[in-house]
């Protein structure tokens, strides 16, 4: 398999700019950062969707390896609900890619545009403490399942990260810090990102030179964005992650409107 852009010194460039964007925002927020990475993959070196996704997921195996290492030495991702989201998500992911070819993808994208925005208006209303840990029980870990499972099937629909879904809901509904909830969605993502990139290089979905560069980049600049974190009250952080989701729901929706707009031409 050969990548869509030619092997030359911008197309290194450019992935390793990718890379040190999509590092500060996994590390920032939480997030793998392929809602980084798989846009500007097609937007800057002309990748094509499929392709961008499978390199994005490969990249984000050492960016989320990194961000977990840098959350963990400051005490702040929970092991065990971390490995239940993943086991989780595994199941949901294969529901989402069973669903996805069942139901109409636009409703899917403006339904999940209608949940972005009423996480962004509660992130203004519910700011976590800091001093918050994620108490384990029965009914922790069978509401850790149900989450696990939304956030796969979701991702399998949508191919959107966990971490858009998992930092919000530990936070608002487990009421967990901030701190706790990004670094256990970035260990969560690792097995599902292992998962994925191995299918993905089974159907030469994944360009590794270019997953390389990014995922190395990636990893100078996630444990500053882990740093930057912890220098910002729980408030603040808040506020910068309802932006970065607005970037999310604002990309969702052009994508629906788009399609939608071409089915109106095409009748």
């Amino acid at each position: 398999m050969t990548s869509a852009a030619p092997r030359t010194a911008r197309f290194v460039v450019l992935c390793i700019l990718i890379g040190l964007i999509a590092g500060l925002m996994s590390g920032m927020f939480g997030v793998g950062g392929g809602t980084v990475i798989v846009p500007l993959l097609v937007l800057l070196l002309g990748f094509d969707q499929k392709l961008a996704a499978g390199t994005s997921l490969a990249a984000i195996v050492p960016t989320a390896t990194v961000g977990v290492i840098s959350y963990g030495l400051n005490g702040t991702v929970a092991w065990i609900p971390a490995l239940i989201l993943a086991a989780a998500a595994v199941v949901g992911a294969q529901l989402g890619t069973w669903l996805l070819a069942r139901l109409p993808q636009n409703a899917i994208r403006w339904g999940f545009v209608g949940f972005l925005v009423v996480v962004i208006v509660m992130l203004f209303i519910v700011i976590p403490s800091r001093d918050a840990t994620l108490p384990m029980n029965i009914w922790t870990i069978l509401a850790l399942v149900a989450l696990g499972l939304f956030t796969g099937t979701a991702a399998g629909l949508l191919g959107v990260g966990g971490g858009v879904i998992v930092v919000p809901a530990l936070m608002m509904l487990f009421g967990t810090s901030d701190l706790e909830a990004k670094g256990t969605s970035l260990l969560m993502m690792i097995p599902t990102a292992i998962s994925g990139t191995i299918g993905n290089l089974r159907r030469s979905n994944v360009d590794l030179v270019a997953a390389a560069c990014v995922g190395i980049a990636a990893c100078t600049t996630t444990a500053l964005g882990a740093w930057i974190s912890t220098l910002l009250d729980p408030f603040t952080a808040n506020i910068l992650f309802a932006a970065f989701l607005t970037f999310i729901a604002t990309q969702l929706a052009l994508k629906a409107w788009r399609a939608s707009r071409d089915a109106r031409r095409a009748r």
